[in-house]
């Protein structure tokens, strides 16, 4: 009988048995660099590292440099720029906020100053009516008190009105001149507290007496109920001999107190000149100092050192 000699298989549940790997020699050194090598590996970079930095311009390895430099430069360009848009976008996520956030600001800052731009003319030109009236102030020595137009008459009662923003509590009563930077611009007819209704110089029921050209002659002029158009203003002369000539200026010829007008007042100056035949006479066209469709800041005359007056004949004004 044979005898089976054959390895008996493993029924362990473990699996077939593996070789265990084989423990490397740890002073086994193939496949690694000796370290002879390495030693004079890093004495030729030293020795390269002299060399170039003694040479300066001169040095024997600018050429190996300049030659490496035109190989690799190239492939770290490419690099870099696959590279940097994708190490840039933490920063583009991280500032998108403060940008939006200066966007708004800028914005602001724009709207403000633009705001500010617009009103710069409205500003100045306040600015230059009250230094007028300064000046009309000192020239005709009358004292003032500013206000500023706040309406304009309707049309319905026929009659060439402004309302301005003082009243009573500004020492205003009826009869009392109203003036702008340029002259006359009519006269009180109603107050209230806070406010006061003038009748323009235009309006068809005004009559002022006026004072033209250096001779002075007497005249009277008259309204024509219009703010917007031509001829105005119209003036007769006492003297019907007397011939008005174009550009000559007149001035208010005042009035007994000073009320309705005070006297020296500029009305403005002759634009034409016509003669009636039937009444052998000469009348003048007048171009009024004062534009009535723009009217804003005026100035009511008040006696000199009251307390209501705000512009003092020197053109001072109080503390």
């Amino acid at each position: 009988m044979a005898i089976d000699t054959r390895p008996i298989r493993s029924t362990s549940s473990s699996g077939p048995l593996r070789r265990p790997a084989p423990q490397r020699d740890p002073n086994d050194d193939r496949g690694r660099p000796s370290r002879s090598l390495v030693v004079a590996l890093l004495l030729a970079c030293a020795t390269l590292m002299v060399l170039d930095k003694a040479g300066g311009d001169d040095s024997p390895v600018a050429n190996v440099r300049h030659a490496v430099g035109e190989v690799v430069g190239p492939v770290q360009a490419g690099v870099a720029t696959v590279v940097r848009p994708v190490s840039g976008l933490p920063g583009v996520f991280r500032t998108n906020d403060d940008l939006r956030s200066q966007v708004e600001d800028l914005e602001a800052e724009n709207a403000q100053l633009r705001a500010r731009a617009d009103k710069a003319g409205y500003d100045d030109n306040r600015l230059r009516e009250l230094q007028g009236l300064r000046s009309l102030s000192r020239d005709s020595g009358y004292a003032l008190v500013p206000a500023r137009v706040i309406a304009i008459g309707p049309a319905q009662n026929f009659s060439s009105t402004v309302t301005i923003d003082a009243g009573t509590d500004a020492g205003l009563h009826p009869d009392m001149t109203v003036v702008a930077a340029e002259g006359l611009v009519g006269r009180v007819t109603a107050v209230t507290s806070h406010t006061a209704t003038v009748l323009l110089l235009v309006d068809d029921t005004s009559n002022v007496g006026g004072r033209i050209g250096d001779n002075m002659e007497l005249g009277f002029v008259r309204g024509q109920g219009t703010l917007g158009t031509d001829d105005r203003l119209e003036m007769e002369l006492a003297d019907r001999n007397v011939v008005p000539k174009v550009g000559q200026e007149i001035v208010t010829w005042g009035s007994k107190g000073g009320a309705p007008y005070v006297s020296g007042v500029p009305i403005g100056k002759v634009a034409k000149v016509f003669e009636s035949l039937r009444e052998t006479s000469y009348r003048a066209v007048i171009e009024p100092a004062v534009d009535f469709t723009a009217l804003d800041l005026v100035g009511i005359v008040v006696p000199s050192g009251t307390s209501h007056a705000a512009i003092e004949p020197d053109g001072s004004l109080p503390r």
